[in-house]
């Protein structure tokens, strides 16, 4: 290994993450100083739907795609949202892997399972950017962010596909830009809008529970 692959798996991973952990600690002390708004209405709805079970169903929504008429009217969707998520989460802990238990990758069985989700979630991605750039309804909503953060993240896909056997032999690019990748959306996403998922929670428990006061969460079902 030469030290600038060294350098890309442990000090830039390392100080890309803790600077990500500063700025995210900060704007959650800057989100905690605002207090949620109470309601001034009577509470409402049946006696067994409460702020609390408001506020569970609403984390959970994620989970429940027959819940949002958006998912339960187009499944493709939803079921790219989860490949493409999975993928996030496998080459995040790909990143983590290589460089502190690479001796997991030495099982080709898992390697495979890695490459064969963080493929699908590559293939997701060109689906989604042709959507994004085919589609005069989703260019009208996206910024230049939302397409190169799309990209990027399509491209970083492709790499942690390339470096999972974490096989060096012939050439360290691969795994160079696969880490180097990494260590910039550590750096970027803070600042960027694929940070909503900082934001999921405390926007989802407001919500919930507003909806749970009301008698709206949980949906009940006729």
């Amino acid at each position: 290994m030469s030290d600038l692959l060294h350098f890309s798996e442990h000090g830039l991973q390392e100080g890309a993450l803790l600077f990500m952990a500063l700025v995210y600690t900060t704007r959650i002390i800057w989100f905690l100083r605002f207090k949620a708004g109470g309601d001034r209405q009577a509470a409402t709805g049946a006696p067994g739907t409460t702020p609390m079970k408001g506020a569970v169903y609403s984390l959970a929504n994620i989970a429940l795609p027959w819940g949002m008429e958006s998912t339960r009217r187009k499944p493709l969707l939803y079921a790219q949202f989860v490949i493409f998520h999975l993928g996030v989460v496998a080459a995040i802990s790909l990143s983590m892997i290589i460089p502190y238990a690479d001796w997991l990758l030495e099982s080709t069985i898992l390697v495979r399972c890695f490459q064969a989700i963080i493929g699908a979630a590559f293939v997701v991605g060109i689906i989604r950017i042709i959507r994004r750039v085919g589609s005069p309804y989703m260019r009208a909503i996206s910024s230049p962010d939302d397409y190169f953060s799309l990209v990027l993240l399509t491209v970083w896909f492709l790499s942690a596909v390339l470096a999972a056997p974490n096989d060096a032999t012939g050439g360290e690019g691969h795994l160079l830009t696969f880490f180097i990748l990494t260590a910039f959306f550590l750096i970027y996403v803070p600042f960027s809008k694929i940070s909503h998922y900082l934001y999921y929670p405390f926007t989802r428990y407001y919500l919930g529970k507003t909806m749970g006061y009301r008698g709206v969460y949980p949906v009940r079902r006729g």
